[in-house]
């Protein structure tokens, strides 16, 4: 099996993140432990940085996921517990276009509250480097919601060799196959959706291909 390039971002800083994101570290390292060599290999960035973060988000990998806080009141963004530290998908796509490089990743996992509306969508397809699965969320979530659904999704990713098919395709499958065990696992519906996205007009003018 080749390595998947998983990129953590936690925009959060909180503990609550914090642990959350330990969480998700733990079961990417046991996913690893089953192999006789790495199948994961795993960048962490907890940065109040804006410089970093925004590198972070245009980073080639597998899947990037990113725990905060989610609101579009104005425009969609991830915002820090404390509110002093926000990243809109407005400055990162201005960024990618001067810089030529959007977000280049199989999958997005937005991991916050209400990630998942067509507004966040329309946004983070103005930032998109090529085609992606979308994970975001359609009510208010609690670290419980996230953990039950991130075990189940990078357990089925990784158990999913995923011959001939693309890192979005392999994202997708395991996005919905960590829907129903979340649904299974908690008997309610879960909050967690997954669509396909595919770069705006204005990405694919401003960003090379």
């Amino acid at each position: 099996m080749r390595n998947k390039q998983i990129n953590l971002i936690d925009v959060g800083l909180e503990a609550s993140f914090d642990a959350s994101m330990t969480f998700v570290q733990s079961v990417l390292q046991n996913i690893n432990a089953g192999y006789a060599n790495p199948v994961a290999d795993i960048d962490f960035i907890r940065s109040r940085d804006l410089d970093t973060v925004l590198s972070a988000f245009t980073s080639t990998c597998h899947v990037l996921h990113v725990m905060a806080h989610g609101d579009a009141t104005e425009t969609p963004t991830f915002l820090s517990d404390d509110n002093s530290f926000t990243v809109s998908f407005e400055e990162l796509g201005a960024v990618a276009s001067q810089r030529g490089r959007g977000i280049s990743a199989g999958a997005i996992l937005a991991d916050g509250c209400r990630t998942g509306t067509g507004a966040w969508q329309r946004a983070v397809r103005d930032c998109l480097q090529g085609e992606v699965t979308y994970i975001g969320t359609s009510a208010n979530i609690g670290w419980h919601d996230s953990t039950v659904f991130c075990s189940a999704f990078y357990g089925a990713l990784f158990r999913n060799r995923g011959k001939g098919l693309t890192p979005a395709q392999q994202a997708r499958d395991a996005g919905e196959r960590a829907m129903s065990a979340y649904a299974t696992l908690t008997d309610k519906a879960c909050p967690f959706k997954v669509v396909s996205l595919g770069p705006s007009r204005r990405a694919r003018k401003s960003l090379a291909a």
